[in-house]
Order: C-alpha cells, then structure tokens, then sequence
C-alpha cells in the first residue's frame, strides 16, 4: 500500500495560481493580451495592433522634454465650488479631494515651463484620470496664466488636450470657461506667439470647441477619439445619420479639422521640427 499512498512531485515549481498578478493586461483596442512591462516600455501604444492607450501628465512631461527641464506653475490653482454641488453624499469639493489623491495631479491640467528639443515652451498637459479631464474655472484660469507665462517670455505654447469636456458640477461657470481660454488663445496670436495643439484620447466638448481646436497647428495621437458630441446625441437630435469613425483622429485629418497625426514615439522629434520652422519665421516676421 506503500507504493500507493506516496505523494506524487510535482513536475513544475509553481501553479497557475502562483502567477504574480498584474502581470498582463488587455489591450482595448485588438483585445489582446499584452505583457505589462512590454506595454509600458512602449509607452502605452500596444505592440499587436498600435493603439494609443491614455497615459499620465507626468509620464508625458518626461516623453516630450528635455531631461529635468520641466519647472511645474500655478499647481496652487485648485477647484473652487461655486455652486455648492452634491451628488448623493459626495460633495464637489470631496470628489476633487478624492481625484487629487488618486491622480497625484492637483487639476485636470498640469502647466509649466520645459526645454523641447532646446526650445523654451510654456507647456500644458491634461489628464483624463482627474475626473476625466473635465474643464472647470481652475483649468481655465491656469491655461490662461500659462499664455501670460508664454507672452512674458515670448515663447511658444504646447498644450496636450485629454478631456471629457465642461465640468457639469460647475454649469454655467466651466462654460464661460471656453470663451476665456479662446480669448486668451487670441492674446497668443496678437503676440504673434506660436500655439501648437495636440489633442488626445478623449479630446471632447467644450476644450474641443475652445482652445483644442484653436492651435496654429493641431496635431493628433493616431486613433483619438475627437469631437464635439457623441453620435447617439448627434443623431437623435440632428435625425441624421453619421458615418462611422467620424469621431477619430483620422477622420478629423481627412476633413482638413487636424494637420498631422503623429505617433506617441515620434511626437517630440516632430514637435521640435515644428517648433524649429515655426521659432525661426517668428524671429524673421520680427525684423
């Protein structure tokens, strides 16, 4: 009975359920499984089918300047809550509270000054993960201190869009911000100022009807979804029917709405291609 009762050996050190977790994630564009050190490495584009997967501010502070030249401003600017806003227990103010802690940004937009490619910019990035990027009175009051920062230091600007829209907890006060930021994208122009826009997924609503659309020269991440409405709203209210992909960076491209779309990993060297005809026709107007 010995014989039989031995225990067996296993053949393998380890079983399924001894695989770390987190180790693989799925791709949302092909669905494919992607091995997670991979996917960061390629800085969030998936290697099977190209997809541009949304990615921090600070992540994208480090792809596109130059190394320890970013010097963050205005991150005291924070969300007021001028209406008083609740939704069930959770009151505006400790929503943000809560998007703060998990983002590590203090707004949806993160502003400052960088070196790109040896060109000083005033830089803006937004993040989708600080409550989905939404345009508030704090986003419009920093993207306009930042066009101040680029008119004092005459140099250009760079703003990289990631946004659901206006914040609905602050109605009609995060609406007059697309008239403020437009305005203030105006000043650039008078000052004969360079502003380079490059929308990302998601770039909608009111930062797509205001500053996002407004760029001396808009570029696009492959795939973004860009627009104004979505096509169930379009559709109901309009009682047409939309064609498909008309929301993509592609799209946007072929319709003349977009001029360029550039990969992630090309994105700074064609920024300070672009920065380098556009700086130099700036100084030559100026003689």
């Amino acid at each position: 009975m010995g014989l039989f009762s031995r225990k067996r050996k296993r053949l393998c050190g380890k079983t399924k359920t001894d695989m770390p977790e987190g180790l693989w994630i799925k791709c949302n564009g092909c669905q494919q499984l992607v091995y997670r050190a991979e996917f960061e490495e390629n800085v969030g584009v998936c290697p099977s089918c190209n997809r541009h997967a949304r990615i921090g501010a600070r992540q994208r502070v480090e792809l596109i300047t130059d190394a320890g030249s970013f010097q963050e401003r205005h991150g005291e600017i924070i969300t007021a809550d001028p209406l008083g806003f609740t939704v069930g227990e959770e009151s505006y103010l400790n929503r943000a509270a809560r998007a703060r802690e998990q983002s590590g940004l203090n707004e949806a937009l993160l502003t400052g000054m960088a070196q790109v490619g040896g060109f000083e910019a005033a830089l803006g990035i937004m993040d989708a993960s600080f409550m989905m990027g939404s345009m508030g009175g704090a986003v419009g009051e920093k993207f306009c201190r930042l066009v101040d920062d680029a008119i004092t230091r005459q140099c250009p600007m760079i703003v990289f869009t990631a946004s659901g829209g206006a914040r609905m907890q602050e109605g009609g006060f995060a609406l007059m911000q697309m008239a403020k930021t437009a305005n203030a994208v105006r000043q650039l122009r008078e000052a004969r100022l360079p502003y380079i826009a490059v929308v990302t997924d998601p770039t909608t609503g009111g930062v797509w009807a205001s500053f996002a659309s407004l760029g001396d020269f808009i570029v696009a991440e492959p795939g973004a979804y860009v627009g104004f409405a979505g096509k169930r709203l379009i559709e109901g209210s309009l009682k047409i029917k939309v064609p498909e992909g008309f929301q993509t960076a592609e799209y946007q491209l072929k319709n003349g709405f977009v001029d360029a779309i550039v990969a992630r990993h090309d994105m700074k060297d064609f920024l300070v291609r672009l920065l380098t005809c556009l700086v130099s026709n700036q100084k030559q107007s100026a003689v």
